[in-house]
């Protein structure tokens, strides 16, 4: 049973670390190659919104699961 708790710990943890690394914060290549600027400050949209929602989902199913491991 804890065989298949820690696979599925590490399979969320792969695709926690996938969309923590989609989510670009603050700017787009203009950033990479030294443009200066005002930050703009805008509100999640769209894809943007949803990948937000699933990354805090497989945070709590990854805190739930190291419980679950750490208590079996």
């Amino acid at each position: 049973m804890t065989t298949y708790l820690y696979l599925a710990e590490i399979i969320v943890a792969v695709f926690l670390v996938l969309l923590i690394m989609l989510q670009a914060r603050g700017g787009g290549l203009g950033g990479i190659f030294g443009q200066w600027g005002m930050p703009t400050f805008r509100t999640r949209r769209g894809i943007e919104r949803t990948l937000f929602r699933v990354t805090v989902a497989l945070i709590v199913v990854f805190v739930g699961l190291s419980i679950v491991a750490v208590l079996a």
